[in-house]
């Protein structure tokens, strides 16, 4: 992906084709203004180099077209998540892709990137965004339906506003304020003071954000919901121990996991 980048924007970025030394959020329309959490900037080439791997154990044979469609638009949410660089990633993410399923002996056009491109960016932020208590949750579909029309000629609806989450608009808003409300406010301060996860990586945010949903997740779980190896995220389950962030009950077999915030 390094010469595409550097392909694509050599003489309009500086950093064309280097990958990004900083971390970055990027407010989407989609989100009403919120962020996806891209992978942080020193665990960059390690993401890179396991979603790489894993599509090389893949084998394509015996699978059908639908699935076909399927896992590609997994594979680019994935790679697109990762956000390797500081500008151009939808734009390096799609020219990939389709250099990619050509080698599969797709006629993978830019037509379709070319004409749908809003729609594109915004189904892999949707694929890579949850907020638990909006009852919001990553979903592929709006990305399967855009390969689904590439690769099998469908002619799914591809509009932007069946993407556009509540999130950020008045009503939401005044909800929010609403339940705020009820809150004490002893307990209300106790919130605004403890800022522990201040310090917490993207990764390490993602990892807690899925167990306050999911208390009872293995590694295994964790490693496939922030794509990253199993290795990976005992390291990060580690870390946030260490920080007094996560607590494990009950052992091995029969435990779970508390997120002490």
């Amino acid at each position: 992906m390094l010469p595409i980048h550097r392909r694509l924007f050599e003489g309009i970025y500086s950093f064309a084709g280097k990958i990004r030394d900083y971390n970055i959020s990027k407010a989407e329309w989609v989100l009403n203004g919120e962020t996806v959490y891209y992978a942080s900037a020193n665990s960059i080439r390690a993401a890179l180099s396991y979603d790489f791997e894993q599509e090389k154990q893949l084998s394509y044979k015996n699978i059908s077209l639908l699935q076909i469609a399927q896992h590609v638009a997994s594979f680019t949410s994935g790679l697109w998540q990762i956000h390797a660089f500081g500008e151009g990633n939808t734009r390096t993410t799609a020219v990939f892709i389709i250099k990619y399923l050509r080698t599969f002996g797709f006629d993978a056009a830019n037509t379709l990137f070319a004409q749908h491109a809003r729609y594109f960016r915004n189904a892999l932020v949707r694929a890579n965004y949850n907020d638990f208590k909006n009852n919001i949750h990553a979903t592929g579909e709006y990305l399967e339906r855009f390969f689904r029309n590439l690769l099998l000629n469908e002619d799914n609806v591809l509009k932007n506003r069946e993407l556009l989450t509540c999130i950020g608009n008045k009503s939401a808003r005044q909800s929010a304020k609403n339940e705020a409300d009820k809150i004490p406010k002893s307990k209300i301060c106790t919130l605004k003071q403890d800022s522990r996860r201040a310090s917490c990586t993207l990764e390490e945010h993602f990892v807690l954000e899925f167990l306050e949903a999911h208390p009872q997740a293995t590694q295994k779980e964790m490693a496939a919901h922030i794509r990253k190896s199993e290795r990976t995220v005992k390291t990060i389950t580690a870390g946030l121990q260490q920080k007094n962030l996560l607590e494990r009950r009950n052992g091995k077999r029969n435990g779970y996991w508390v997120v002490k915030l």
